[in-house]
């Protein structure tokens, strides 16, 4: 069954940078596309960035301040966070897509079981 599973999250303070890392397994992804989306407490998930083919996407709130990049061979998606706010503390989810990548929640399929960012002094 394949799966992906997030690290990285952790405490940090407001103007500090985290990464975070999803590794793929049990089917070869190759270079299907992958991604973060975010939960904050209370509210929905909402869609951070993706990585396919041709590119990355990114939401308008972390553009500039987060870069997504990945390594096939080690089946693996970073998340670099810098300049982090308040704002952008949540529950991270990785996601990754079997055929076209859509930034949209019912449209992921498969997900991480998420990590916490905290944003805080």
């Amino acid at each position: 069954q394949p799966h992906v599973v997030e690290s990285g999250g952790g405490l940090v303070q407001p103007g500090g940078s985290l990464r975070l890392s999803c590794v793929a397994s049990g089917r070869t992804f190759g270079r299907n596309a992958m991604g973060w989306f975010r939960q904050a407490p209370g509210e929905e998930r909402v869609f951070v960035g993706l990585i396919h083919w041709s590119g990355r996407d990114y939401a308008d709130a972390v553009k500039g301040r987060f870069t997504i990049s990945r390594d096939i061979a080690k089946k693996t998606v970073y998340l670099q966070m810098n300049s982090l706010k308040p704002e952008d503390t949540a529950v991270y989810f990785c996601a990754a897509w079997s055929g076209l990548a859509v930034a949209r929640t019912d449209r992921v399929d498969y997900w991480g079981k998420g990590t916490l960012v905290t944003v805080s002094s």
